[in-house]
């Protein structure tokens, strides 16, 4: 057996939801990189249209899809028209940074129907044409901050805590139809979600330390990840949590002593 034919992605659907830009755009291309078709599938459909653009440039194949994960017949419709797909990757995500107590049911509603629900209603539906045919691959997007917090993300840290059960379950209830469900839990990356903590010198630069690597990361740096879960190399491999985060929660608090 050659490890690295593994990898190869030739022949094989892969839909990627979010990929108008940031993690999605970079998991879209990294996935075309290794031989599959894209559907370049986000709200923004000129962002998924650059998407397919940069991919078909770089001699990818790819599609663009106009795709609102909070509407449930649009995401039973698209799995439908793609019920061929091999590859699911979920990556949309909206945060509201504000202390809880500041919080209002509309900012619970929609960053748990965009994070968990719309997480929930992609699985659902294209896990069902999976299982159907036997076979795929899921990967659902959480965070680090399902495991760990701060001040002011807690709406966002409780619903990709959600993520990661769901994940679990349908990797539990799945397996035996040969389909794979993993969730990867990226760390400091530098995308449009962040563009607020950016914004703040001193934000940004405390996230820059807290990691092992003492910086953040670029889009780019997701797409490894991404490419080991979707294909053969990753057969064995479902339930689980894939961290991408520079060693963030490897590292005991936010003090380096010197010895």
């Amino acid at each position: 057996m050659n490890i690295k034919d593994l990898y190869d992605l030739s022949g094989r659907k892969a839909v990627v939801v979010g990929a108008g830009s940031g993690l999605g755009a970079a998991a879209a291309s990294g996935l075309a990189d290794f031989g599959a078709f894209v559907v370049a599938a986000d709200l923004n459909s000129d962002g998924a249209e650059e998407t397919v653009r940069r991919i078909t440039e770089s001699g990818g194949k790819a599609v663009a899809a106009s795709l609102d994960v909070t509407d449930t017949a649009a995401v039973d419709a698209c799995a439908a028209e793609h019920a061929d797909a091999e590859i699911l990757v979920v990556t949309p995500g909206y945060n509201a940074r504000r202390r809880l107590l500041d919080t209002s049911d509309d900012d619970f509603d929609t960053v748990i129907d965009v994070n968990l629900k719309g997480t929930y209603r992609l699985m659902r539906a294209f896990g069902g044409f999976m299982a159907e045919r036997g076979k795929g691959s899921i990967i659902t997007f959480a965070s680090f901050r399902a495991v760990v917090v701060e001040p002011g993300q807690g709406l966002y840290a409780a619903a990709k805590a959600g993520v990661v059960q769901l994940t679990k379950t349908m990797a539990t209830e799945l397996g035996s139809k040969g389909v794979r469900v993993n969730a990867i839990l990226p760390g400091a990356f530098e995308t449009p979600l962040t563009t607020q903590i950016k914004s703040d010198p001193e934000w940004w630069g405390a996230y820059e330390q807290k990691s092992a690597l003492k910086r953040w990361a670029q889009p780019h740096e997701i797409a490894g990840a991404i490419v080991f879960l979707a294909g053969d190399a990753a057969s064995f491999v479902t339930g689980s949590q894939q961290l991408v985060d520079g060693g963030w929660l490897a590292a005991d608090g936010r003090f380096e002593p010197t010895l």
